[in-house]
């Protein structure tokens, strides 16, 4: 969807798969600033973080500026990683990861589970992680 074509709607919801704390995407929303004010823009990437207080504040910080989280409400919704399913490019960045996690001594149980999913896919999608931006989107 084209950005222009954004204006018909009074309420938008974005979902993006989320790479390296980048939203897949985001761009579409971001260039449409002025609409913030007249629309509700709800946000909601994926990934296979485990949705932390910490890390999902970092990834709105890394993604939106001040003025854009005031206009959007933001959540984050656990997804998973399938290896065998990345572009090229993904996989040469994953293990350039890989290579860095294994030389790591004192891995974290985040980091373990990293390296888990190059060889088991992994999928934390579940419906009811999604309940509260379904129960927000009924309320407007």
């Amino acid at each position: 969807m084209r950005s222009k074509n954004l204006k018909e709607y009074d309420t938008l919801i974005f979902g993006g798969g989320l790479y390296e704390s980048g939203i897949n995407g985001i761009k579409t929303i971001k260039k449409s600033v002025s609409l913030y004010l007249t629309k509700n823009i709800i946000v909601f990437p994926t990934g296979a973080s485990t949705g932390r207080k910490e890390e999902v504040d970092s990834v709105i910080k890394r993604n939106l500026t001040d003025k854009e989280q005031e206009a959007i409400k933001f959540f984050y919704l656990r997804g998973g990683l399938d290896y065998s399913k990345r572009s090229t490019i993904d996989k040469v960045l994953m293990k350039i990861l890989e290579v860095i996690l294994k030389n790591n001594k004192n891995l974290t149980p985040d980091e373990r589970g990293m390296l888990n999913a190059y060889k088991t896919p992994m999928d934390f999608t579940k419906q009811e992680n999604a309940k509260d931006l379904f129960e927000y989107v009924k309320s407007l």
